[in-house]
């Protein structure tokens, strides 16, 4: 079975029984009413994708990440002392009609749980989009925080978990409870044929939401390497890199023409 092609009224049925059943959505103290804004992804207000991130942004469902990331935003680290943290689910970055998919692992506490942005704000992010612009996809190579202009064309990032987690670890249950967002922005994502996934976890996780929703996944479960492919049915690849963590890139078993070299893949498999 390849890539489930569905209706915009299936795809919106779905997404309502996600927003419905089981995630609260209830806004940060404070927020409410507030969208996503500029940092968030380039759809028009009203839609089913601004929709998503709107609500994804009021989640308060894993109580341990909920304190975390408000605390977080309230003490600040001394560097970011004058700056309004984010402190909130953070949501996804780029465009609605992307072919290719990025999944990371989560938000860093100040890295984009301070600006909003995904990978805005600290060393993985600079590598990112300086990686993206080089292949095109990015319109700038820098981002530096939501009101910026940067723009994305034919790509989306997103998390597996959407809370900067402690020690930047989040647990089983928290990996779970958000799970039903990234399902929810994949029945939206109808032009999706690449997901790359920054890391094991991401890899990991992008394999059980794509099973859970019929792709077709080899046995034994793929291992996660750096330039690892799988092909889940005729028009869906999974790409697997080493997330441009400092811990990544400082020792050199991630370098910028190994991280490169995803792009051009990925653009080669989008077509």
């Amino acid at each position: 079975m390849g890539w489930k092609r569905r209706t915009v009224c299936e795809a919106g049925d779905r997404l309502i029984r996600v927003l419905m059943v089981g995630l609260p959505a209830a806004w940060t103290p404070g927020i409410r009413g507030r969208r996503p804004g500029p940092g968030f992804v380039n759809a028009h207000s009203g839609s089913p994708m601004d929709e998503l991130q709107r609500r994804i942004t009021g989640c308060r469902r894993c109580p341990r990440l909920v304190a975390w990331r408000e605390r977080v935003a309230r003490e600040k680290r001394a560097a970011f002392r004058d700056d309004e943290y984010w402190g909130r689910p953070v949501p996804s970055f780029g465009d609605p009609r992307a072919r290719v998919l990025v999944v990371g692992l989560a938000p860093a506490a100040h890295g984009a749980n301070r600006t909003g942005r995904m990978f805005t704000g600290d060393r993985s992010g600079d590598w990112l989009y300086r990686a993206l612009h080089r292949a095109g996809f990015a319109s700038r190579p820098t981002s530096e925080h939501r009101g910026d202009g940067l723009r994305l064309t034919d790509v989306l990032v997103t998390a597996a978990v959407r809370c900067a987690p402690p020690a930047n670890k989040p647990t089983p249950t928290e990996r779970d409870a958000c799970a039903p967002w990234l399902d929810a922005e994949l029945d939206l994502l109808e032009r999706v044929r690449v997901v790359v996934a920054l890391g094991s976890f991401a890899w990991s996780q992008t394999l059980r939401i794509l099973g859970s929703r019929g792709h077709p996944l080899p046995t034994p479960r793929p291992r996660f390497g750096h330039g690892a492919e799988v092909a889940l049915g005729s028009d869906l690849t999974l790409v697997g890199s080493y997330h441009p963590s400092q811990q990544n890139t400082f020792t050199g078993r991630l370098t910028e023409e190994m991280f490169d070299s995803v792009w051009r893949r990925a653009r080669e498999l989008a077509g």
